[in-house]
């Protein structure tokens, strides 16, 4: 949650070079999955570009539960809510500039107790997107894939870039994420080429940052509210996965550098490669903001369903920067940032 509003609104302003967005004066931009951790910060980037400079940016949010983005964006203008499921056909007559599609059930918990909801979710909502982006004239359509979709690394390789492809074990349920997300991506190229509506895919490592949601079952989410709840940080595994990180803030400014500025059909990974470290270590770095000790517990059998099988996620960012894009803060200084940002 976020408190210190103005250190937040500071972080926006570092991390944003407001003429390499100049493309979206006057646009209309539709964001799904506004209620969640990437595109509620994607909100706060547009709305800080209509605040401090005049964009006049039309902010459309598709959210399934009204109540709780009121709260969030009170103070907002030029903010339009369409309350409704992305899974069923989509109710706005607008039209629309740009969409950027990222709501999907996106932590570790869904998974386990709805992978059925979680593929027909990412799949039949991207159609969705898709259909409504091609009767309402959309410009551009930005699918945030995930990181996920490049499966277990092979012994040799250090960084995935996009043309990397592991192993993914179709008949696994936990796959249910990864493999949807894939077949999404493959959606959204199929439709570019058949009906000609221009289309980028994200593909985010892992995030973190303050605007993440309560619900969140993520490692780096619950092992944040451990050390703002001042608790020692428990972890349920050895943590010797290795991932590449990015904090929500960079992340928001790549997707609309990808927005404004990727090829057709193409996916562009986000991640910071001066944040990379395992599990284990990002607990470690944790527990040292509040002199608190990783305590180690054995998973339920349920929270274990949910984990991901692939021991490491790095991505490489060579693509995006080559867009112009940089990342603003390592893993040490975006904690440090997200944890005075969430303080009360």
């Amino acid at each position: 949650m976020i408190n210190n509003i103005e250190l937040y609104k500071n972080n926006i302003k570092k991390a944003l070079n407001e003429k390499e967005y100049q493309r979206l004066k006057n646009q209309s931009v539709l964001i799904t999955g506004a209620n969640g951790m990437i595109g509620s910060a994607v909100v706060d980037v547009l709305n800080y570009l209509n605040e401090s400079f005049n964009y006049n940016i039309k902010i459309y949010i598709l959210v399934r539960n009204k109540n709780k983005i009121l709260e969030r964006f009170k103070t907002y203008e030029n903010i339009y809510i369409v309350e409704q499921d992305v899974i069923n056909k989509i109710s706005l007559d607008e039209e629309i500039d740009y969409i950027i599609h990222a709501a999907s059930n996106a932590h570790p918990k869904m998974y386990a107790e709805d992978p059925v909801g979680t593929m027909l979710g990412n799949f039949i909502g991207m159609n969705n997107i898709m259909e409504f982006a091609i009767n309402h004239k959309c410009k551009k359509v930005e699918y945030i894939s995930s990181g996920e979709v490049y499966g277990q690394a092979g012994k040799d390789v250090v960084a995935f870039d996009e043309q990397y492809m592991g192993k993914v074990d179709s008949t696994s349920p936990r796959s249910c994420y990864p493999l949807s997300k894939l077949a999404s991506e493959t959606l959204c190229a199929s439709y570019s080429k058949q009906y000609n509506i221009e289309t980028v895919i994200a593909r985010p490592c892992h995030i973190y940052g303050p605007t993440q949601t309560e619900s969140d079952s993520r490692v780096s989410a619950q092992f944040l509210n451990n050390i703002l709840e001042n608790k020692d940080i428990v972890m349920k595994s050895e943590g010797l996965q290795t991932r590449s990180y990015c904090y929500v803030v960079d992340c928001a400014t790549a997707i609309l550098t990808i927005l404004l500025y990727g090829q057709d059909s193409n996916a562009y990974n986000i991640s910071n490669m001066d944040s990379i470290l395992t599990i284990r270590e990002m607990a470690e770095k944790m527990s040292k903001k509040n002199n608190k000790k990783v305590i180690f517990e054995l998973p339920t059998e349920k929270e274990k369903s949910g984990y991901t099988p692939f021991t490491r996620a790095v991505l490489d960012n060579k693509k995006l920067q080559g867009l112009g894009w940089k990342a603003h803060w390592n893993f040490d200084d975006g904690i440090e940032q997200t944890l005075n940002i969430m303080k009360k």
